[in-house]
């Protein structure tokens, strides 16, 4: 269950919305998918690149995205750019196959969470 509607959701213009998961209060994407931070990033640098990041896609920022609040922009080593959120880039998780999954909680011997408010 979603804790904000949708058309409240678009009016604040930022990237991820709250939802409630087994893992309890939860940032997930617009299609309700969880997403997840990864210990490893540091400097609000994303070190997930490659085929860590087929099975961990970057939740993505259009070129023209602003740094707002507790949400940062940062470029990844490809150039492209990626939403953070308290300088921690965000990611889901390829194997979670619908809104509410946390599969990939705690995965790499903990270096993966589910990225809460």
């Amino acid at each position: 269950m979603l804790l904000a509607s949708a058309a409240a959701w678009a009016q604040t213009g930022e990237p991820a919305r709250t939802a409630d998961t087994p893992k309890g209060k939860t940032l997930v994407d617009a299609k309700g998918m969880t997403l997840y931070t990864f210990a490893k990033d540091s400097g609000g640098k994303s070190m997930c690149n490659g085929q860590c990041a087929t099975n961990w896609p970057p939740l993505m920022a259009a070129a023209s995205s602003k740094d707002m609040g507790s949400w940062s922009v940062v470029t990844r080593d490809d150039g492209s750019r990626q939403w953070a959120y308290k300088a921690k880039p965000l990611y889901t998780f390829a194997k979670d196959a619908k809104p509410g999954d946390v599969t990939g909680d705690g995965l790499l011997n903990g270096a993966w969470h589910v990225a809460q408010p």
